[in-house]
């Protein structure tokens, strides 16, 4: 492995080529810090042609390698791979065009989402995947795991954005995948690539749908006295056919969390079911009488509604400030990250309830509940014997219940090496060996990546 690191040092990085274990330690993990792992050494590049000969070297030599963008994958989808390089992209973050007429953009991976939409706003324009972290997280990473956000109720998962790549394969080769046109033919190869979580290479320059700014937005605010009543709420909005464009849902303890936090003002309430409209003026107005009808009609209490800027900025900061404020509730939580089918969503919320009852474990709850996504947070004090694995064993089982109810174990936060074990709930073993032969047909020597996703193959003796 130090003919690796010698083969590196030959690229002229200069500071910029990590291996001390100080420098390293800052790699080791990322948002799911229960697992760790040191890299051999981590490669800080700068441009295209550093991450094209960083790949050429592992290839070469055998070593498997991970891309790493902001490091705030929450299923350990950027964990360094033993005895591997990690290829850091940040500094690869520049918003290279937009055309405002095609209305897309070409950036790099290291751009942070919000940066996006920020280069765009001149133009009347905006980038619409809006996660959580949306502030810190890169657009790489949203790629790997095909992130939505608040907004992916109308607007879509990041798949639904991305329609060009530029990409180095796992053989140092670089491809063009899709291209300009919003129109693309033939196979579709980006959207193999979306989501793929870093099995298939690493891109180095996305071209991204934008969508025009709303002349007019509207935020409301329902109370319900149970998680259940707002969960029926949501299914009950879309069956009488309103497309909001964000539906989210806050228990007690997320509500909690985020008045310790950044103090949005909400209400106290067992559960706040947050609802976005936007687009014409007229059909605002028509959608906001009708959404007011339905939410009175599935029990809301106090409802209140706001298109002031600054106010609805507050109400967001609060909903996307949830995953980390629960810090103020408990020293270590787990974030999970299933999905259920939205007619089912007030009986998974039922069921999640009475399994943090029976455990007496703490969950709090936010959620996109306009597409099911549910995301509890698992609340423990990992200095108590068997904290971690009665968290984890919690965690699974929620896993385990929105497969039976017809969902799936994850939205948009990957299967990394969290949620390996849990493929086999959702997948046969011919559908799993199908996945392993199109990696294995872009990755012959699973190098990129190795471990995420799929078990690596089994070493031939």
């Amino acid at each position: 492995m130090a003919d690796i690191v010698s083969a590196l040092g030959e690229l002229d990085l200069g500071r910029r080529l990590l291996t001390s274990p100080a420098e390293l330690a800052a790699f080791g993990s990322d948002a799911l810090t229960a697992f760790h792992q040191r890299a051999l050494a981590v490669v800080v590049v700068e441009t295209v042609e550093e991450v094209v000969a960083t790949v050429r070297l592992c290839h070469r030599e055998g070593v498997p390698f991970v891309a790493r963008g902001s490091g705030t994958s929450l299923s350990g989808g950027s964990l360094p791979v033993e005895g591997g390089i990690v290829i850091a992209l940040n500094r690869l973050n520049r918003v290279l065009s937009i055309d405002p007429d095609t209305r897309t953009a070409v950036v790099e991976p290291g751009v942070i989402n919000l940066h996006v939409s920020a280069a765009a706003a001149p133009y009347g324009l905006a980038y619409a995947p809006d996660p959580s972290s949306q502030s810190v997280c890169s657009i790489g990473g949203n790629l790997a795991f095909n992130s939505g956000g608040a907004h992916c109720l109308k607007h879509g998962m990041t798949s639904n954005h991305v329609i060009g790549l530029k990409v180095v394969l796992p053989d140092g080769e670089l491809v063009e995948l899709g291209g300009e046109s919003t129109e693309p033919v033939g196979p579709d190869w980006v959207g193999m690539f979306v989501g793929s979580e870093g099995l298939f290479g690493i891109a180095v320059e996305v071209t991204v749908r934008l969508v025009t700014l709303a002349e007019a937005t509207r935020t409301s605010l329902a109370v319900f006295d149970s998680l259940q009543a707002a969960g029926d709420a949501v299914a009950r909005i879309v069956r009488a056919g309103l497309l909001p464009v964000a539906m989210e849902i806050m228990d007690a303890l997320a509500m909690e969390a985020a008045e310790a936090s950044v103090k949005p003002g909400y209400p106290k309430a067992a559960a706040l079911l947050i609802v976005e409209l936007e687009g014409e003026r007229e059909v605002v107005d028509a959608d906001a009488l009708r959404l007011d009808e339905l939410l009175r009609e599935a029990g809301a209490g106090e409802l209140t509604a706001t298109e002031d800027p600054d106010a609805r900025a507050l109400i967001w900061k609060g909903r996307k400030s949830a995953f980390s404020a629960v810090g103020w509730l408990a020293p270590d939580y787990i974030v999970q990250d299933g999905v259920v089918p939205r007619t089912r969503l007030g009986e998974a919320l039922a069921e999640i309830g009475r399994m943090s009852a029976e455990t007496g474990i703490r969950v709090a709850n936010v959620f996109h509940a306009g597409d099911g996504n549910l995301h509890p947070l698992i609340l423990f004090d990992g200095r108590e014997p068997g904290a971690i694995e009665r968290a984890e064993r919690l965690a699974g089982d929620i896993l385990r219940l929105c497969v039976e109810l017809g969902g799936s174990i994850t939205g948009e936060h990957g299967v990394g090496v969290e949620k390996r074990a849990y493929l086999k709930l959702m997948f046969s073993e011919d559908d799993l060996e199908l996945m392993r032969r199109v990696r294995l047909a872009v990755d012959p020597g699973e190098l990129a990546n190795r471990g995420k996703m799929l078990e690596p193959a089994p070493a031939v003796a």
